[in-house]
């Protein structure tokens, strides 16, 4: 049997668990995004070694350069913090932030799949859908383009081959793997055409002159190049970082800075369309 003094003994801890079951139950807030950016001192981004002019790494030096690698600096330098580069890839970018390695990753186009896993700024330029096509083919509309008799090269399931279903649906379309196959199917006399969207297309052209010429078809198309968060309860992150690219687009800094960093591929201001905008 149990004695008055042994019960009270259990009865006082009871006391003191119920006490402090509200601290253990109740989770600790995790930090946001922002908050770790202050505190650490650090704003961690991805970088693409190969994905000139956004991303390059010098083989040589290790160096970065490009114009989200300027741009990215220049949010750092905003904040205070230092810029901290971590190699990545285009399809590993969205995992990435998602496990926490990177703060923010720019140059994703907010598709419908990953606008399902992660959050997105509004865009920080617009890159408008041109083709480059053979030399003797005349054609400056999209309308021009839409006849089956034209053969268009298109890497398969990118935002090039979703123009393509919305300009040129009566084109022989030809989905291939890569871009880079769809520029050898060009290349080759196979395809009369490639979509590409212009800082890939102004790259290309001034690499080989000779592939064809660049056209920007009318009307007008764009798609966007987004920055991307990992989703969290709290906002402040991602709404810190839009409103400082809405700043910097209207002052004209994105706009200068991707002119800038164009010439690591070879292309100068000269070279730009006359309706280029972003």
């Amino acid at each position: 049997m149990i004695n008055r003094r042994t019960f009270n003994k259990f009865a006082g801890l009871g006391v003191v668990a119920s006490a402090l079951m509200p601290f253990a139950t109740t989770q600790v807030r995790a930090a946001s995004s922002l908050e770790r950016v202050k505190s650490s001192g650090e704003l961690r981004i991805g970088g693409v070694a190969d994905g000139a002019p956004y991303y390059q790494k010098s083989l040589t030096d290790g160096q970065w350069r490009g114009f989200y690698i300027d741009i990215c600096q220049k949010l750092a330098d905003d904040l205070g913090v230092k810029l901290k580069i971590t190699e990545t890839t285009w399809g590993n970018s969205v995992l990435d932030l998602q496990s926490q390695k990177i703060d923010v990753f720019f140059g994703l186009n907010p598709t419908p799949a990953r606008e399902k896993v992660i959050d997105f700024s509004g865009p920080v330029f617009k890159n408008a859908f041109t083709m480059i096509k053979r030399k003797d083919l005349e054609a400056k509309s999209w309308e021009d383009f839409n006849k089956s008799n034209i053969r268009i090269a298109v890497d398969a399931g990118s935002s090039h081959d979703s123009a393509m279903g919305r300009h040129a649906p009566n084109a022989t379309i030809s989905r291939l793997k890569t871009a880079s196959d769809a520029t050898a199917a060009l290349q080759s006399g196979r395809a009369d055409a490639q979509c590409l969207v212009l800082v890939l297309a102004l790259s290309l052209v001034a690499k080989n002159p000779a592939i064809g010429d660049l056209v920007m078809p009318t009307p007008l198309d764009f798609t966007t190049s987004n920055a991307g968060f990992r989703r969290e309860d709290d906002a402040s992150w991602r709404e810190f970082v839009d409103k400082w690219i809405s700043e910097h687009r209207e002052s004209g800094f994105i706009k200068s800075t991707i002119i800038k960093n164009m010439e690591l591929v070879g292309v100068k201001e000269t070279d730009l369309p006359d309706d280029f905008e972003i």
